[in-house]
C-alpha cells in the first residue's frame, strides 16, 4: 500500500512519534500530554484548529503529534495531519517560532482548497526551551463582523497563547478531565485582575440565574455574588469566593435549592501578571438529580436483597427448627435439604446486597456452598475448588447456586457410605469469544459410583430434577452425569455465562 510523500506508513501515538523521531525526553513528553489535554480549550476560544509540530532529533524536519479541530467553528483540515513530515524551511513561520521564541502572526492567509486559512505559529516553551510549536490554523470564509462574545473568546486565546508561549500554560499538577470539566460553549465569564465581571455568555447568565441570580452579572464582583447564592455560610463562603475570584486554577461546584453549578477558574497572565481570569461553567443539575437518583437506586436495590437475604434465613432457621421436632427420620432429612437450599439462594443475595451492580464474584459463593453441604458429613468427606468462576450476572449466580448444592449434597449423600473418607473435587473452566463465553463446571467423587443402568436425565430423585429443570431450562445449558474414569462420579455441566432468555 503506497502512502502520500512526506507522511508516515501509519498514524502512531504521541508517545511512539515523539520518542522516533524527536530528542525530547519523558518529562517533556509528559509536559505535551498536559498541553494536549488541555488544547480543546485553546481551539474553542480561537475558532482554529491546532497541530502540534515537533523538531526531529537531526533538527531538518518537524514532525505533527497531535491535532485539534474547534467545536465552535469550521475545520480548516479535512485530513489528519498527524504523522506527517514537513523539511525545515517549507513552513517560515514554524522556523520563526521555533528560533526565536516567540508567537508568529506575519503573512498572507494560506489558500487550502479554495478556503483562506490565517495561519499563526506559537511556540510551546518549557522550563526556558521550546519543545514544538503550535500551528493554528483559521478558517477565514465565515469571518463576520465579531460580536462580543467573539471578541471575548479572541482576547482570551491570545492570553493563553501567550501563556503557552512563556511556558506558564497549561498548569503542572493540574490534570484536567476534559469529558467532565465544562467547556468553553458551556459558558464563559470573563474577569479582571479584580474579580469583577466584564463579560458573561448568555450560557453562563442562564447558569448563574439558575442559582438563584436576578440581575445581570457584567460590573459584579463574581466571588461575592457566587458566596452570595450558595446556601452555606462562614469561612466555606470566603474560600468560595475567592475561588470563584479566578485567582488559582480550581474546580468547584455550587449547589442551590434550585441548581448545581460546576465552575473552573482558569487566571490569565500573558505577561507574567494576572490580567484577568476565565470561568468556564456548566448547568449540571439534571446530571447531579440523575446521579442521585442512581446512588438512591443502587441502596434500595442492595437493602432489598439484604432483606431477602434475611428472610431467607429467617424461613431456613424455622425449617430447622421444624426439623428438630419431627420424629420420621426421612422427614426430617427432606426439611434439612430444604435448609440447605434456602441456604445457598441466601448467599447469593448476601453476596449482591455488597455490590454496586447485579454481578457478583461467584468463587466465594462456591466456597461457601461446598462448605455449607459439607456439613453434612463432617470429618468424613473433604471438598475443594480449582479454576475459577470468575464474575457471574445474579441471573446466572442464583440458579447455579442452587445446581451445585444439590450436586454437592447429592454426592456426599449418595456417593460415599457411612464412615467412608473421601474427595469431591469441583473446579471451573471459562472459555468461549466475550458474546459466547461459557463456563465448563465438573464436580467429581471418588466414591462408589453410580449404580448400574442409573440414568440421570430419568431419575425421580429431586435433587436432580431440580438440577435438570435449573441446567437446561433456566441457564440454557447442558447437564450429565457419569461414572468417573478411574473411580467414583463426576457431573459435568456445561452453561453459557449470560443468562438465558
Amino acid at each position: 500500500m503506497s502512502h502520500p510523500a512526506g507522511t508516515l506508513a501509519h498514524v502512531p501515538s504521541m508517545n511512539d512519534l515523539v520518542r522516533q523521531h524527536t530528542a525530547l525526553g519523558d518529562s517533556d513528553l509528559e509536559w505535551l500530554h498536559l498541553l494536549v489535554s488541555e488544547w480543546q480549550l485553546l481551539s474553542d476560544l480561537s475558532f482554529a484548529d491546532l497541530v502540534l509540530w515537533v523538531p526531529t532529533r537531526d533538527g531538518t524536519r518537524y514532525v505533527s503529534v497531535a491535532q485539534m479541530r474547534p467545536n465552535t467553528g469550521p475545520t480548516s483540515y479535512q485530513d489528519d495531519m498527524v504523522g506527517h513530515l514537513v523539511p525545515r524551511g517549507r513552513r517560515p513561520m514554524l522556523d520563526a517560532a521555533l528560533d526565536e521564541g516567540r508567537i508568529v502572526r506575519e503573512g498572507d492567509p494560506e489558500w487550502r482548497e479554495e478556503v483562506p486559512v490565517r495561519v499563526e505559529s506559537i511556540p510551546v516553551r518549557r522550563e526556558g526551551r521550546v519543545l514544538g510549536v503550535i500551528a493554528r490554523n483559521t478558517n477565514l470564509l465565515t469571518v463576520r463582523t465579531p460580536s462580543r462574545l467573539e471578541l471575548t473568546y479572541l482576547q482570551s486565546a491570545s492570553d493563553l497563547a501567550q501563556m503557552i508561549a512563556a511556558g506558564s500554560f497549561p498548569f503542572p499538577n493540574q490534570q484536567v478531565d476534559m469529558d467532565a470539566s465544562p467547556r468553553v460553549g458551556d459558558g464563559l465569564i470573563r474577569l479582571d485582575a479584580e474579580g469583577i465581571v466584564q463579560y458573561a455568555s448568555p450560557n453562563a447568565l442562564s447558569a448563574y440565574h439558575r442559582l438563584g441570580l436576578a440581575a445581570d452579572l457584567v460590573g459584579h464582583h463574581l466571588g461575592k455574588t457566587t458566596a452570595e447564592l450558595a446556601p452555606s455560610r462562614g469561612p466555606v463562603d470566603e474560600a468560595l469566593a475567592k475561588v470563584a475570584s479566578g485567582w488559582a486554577p480550581r474546580e468547584f461546584e455550587i449547589e442551590s435549592a434550585d441548581g448545581v453549578i460546576q465552575l473552573r477558574a482558569i487566571p490569565l497572565k500573558p505577561k507574567g501578571t494576572r490580567v484577568g481570569s476565565l470561568v468556564l461553567l456548566r448547568d449540571v443539575t439534571e446530571l447531579r438529580r440523575r446521579e442521585r437518583e442512581l446512588i438512591t437506586k443502587d441502596a434500595t436495590i442492595r437493602e432489598i436483597h439484604h432483606r431477602v437475604k434475611n428472610n431467607l434465613q429467617t424461613v431456613a432457621a424455622l425449617l430447622r427448627l421444624q426439623a428438630r421436632r419431627i420424629e420420621s427420620d426421612r422427614g426430617r432429612e427432606a426439611l434439612e435439604e430444604a435448609v440447605r437450599r434456602v441456604g445457598s439462594i441466601a448467599i447469593v443475595h448476601e453476596t449482591l446486597s455488597q455490590n454496586l451492580d447485579e454481578r457478583v464474584e461467584f468463587d466465594e459463593i462456591a466456597d461457601r456452598v461446598l462448605a455449607m453441604v459439607a456439613e453434612i458429613s463432617p470429618g468424613k468427606v473433604v471438598g475443594r475448588r480449582t479454576g475459577r468462576f470468575g464474575i457471574l450476572d445474579a441471573e446466572v449466580a442464583t440458579p447455579l447456586s442452587m445446581v451445585l448444592t444439590e450436586i454437592l449434597q447429592n454426592a456426599l449423600e449418595h456417593g460415599f457410605r457411612e464412615g467412608d473418607r473421601g474427595t469431591v473435587e469441583v473446579s471451573a473452566v471459562r472459555g468461549g469469544s466475550t458474546k459466547e463465553a461459557r463456563l465448563l463446571v465438573t464436580v467429581q467423587d471418588d466414591g462408589i459410583g453410580l449404580p448400574e443402568g442409573f440414568d440421570p436425565h430419568r431419575s425421580g430423585n429431586l435433587g436432580l430434577q431440580i438440577v435438570r429443570t435449573l441446567v437446561e431450562g433456566e441457564l440454557g445449558g447442558t447437564f450429565d452425569m457419569v461414572r468417573a474414569p478411574e473411580r467414583g462420579t463426576q457431573v459435568v455441566l456445561d452453561i453459557p455465562v449470560v443468562p438465558h432468555k
